[in-house]
């Protein structure tokens, strides 16, 4: 079973940068997808970003241009670039990773992280 690490939150002004970092431990057969989702107070959780070798990147449309996803197979770890941060970015940053082709097709969520706090704020 994959275990997610995340770290890179905290609070920052509006048109600041942040990176999150979320990290794989255990055991891993593969990370076919990986992704960030948000959840604002009060609100469903959301996507915000996902990659895969396969099909590459996807984003929200609400941050694409300025939030970018990457990974690192060798590290096992993903990041989210976060520039440009407005106040409705302000959520709980969740690291998501989905192992197989399989589980992709059929929309099984996959292993979460625990969350990063992300608040945009004067």
């Amino acid at each position: 079973q994959v275990q997610l690490v995340e770290s890179g939150g905290g609070l920052v002004q509006p048109g600041g940068s942040l990176r999150l970092s979320c990290v794989a431990s255990g055991s891993i057969r593969s990370l076919f997808l990986m992704g960030w989702y948000r959840q604002a107070s009060g609100k469903q959780r959301e996507l915000v970003a996902t990659i895969t070798s396969v099909y590459g990147t996807n984003y929200a449309d609400s941050v694409r241009g300025r939030f970018t996803i990457s990974k690192d197979n060798a590290k096992d770890a993903m990041y989210l670039q976060m520039n440009s941060l407005k106040p409705e970015d302000t959520a709980v940053y969740y690291c998501n990773a989905v192992e197989t082709y399989n589980d992709y097709r059929y929309g099984r969520p996959g292993a979460w992280g625990q969350g990063t706090q992300v608040t945009v704020s004067s």
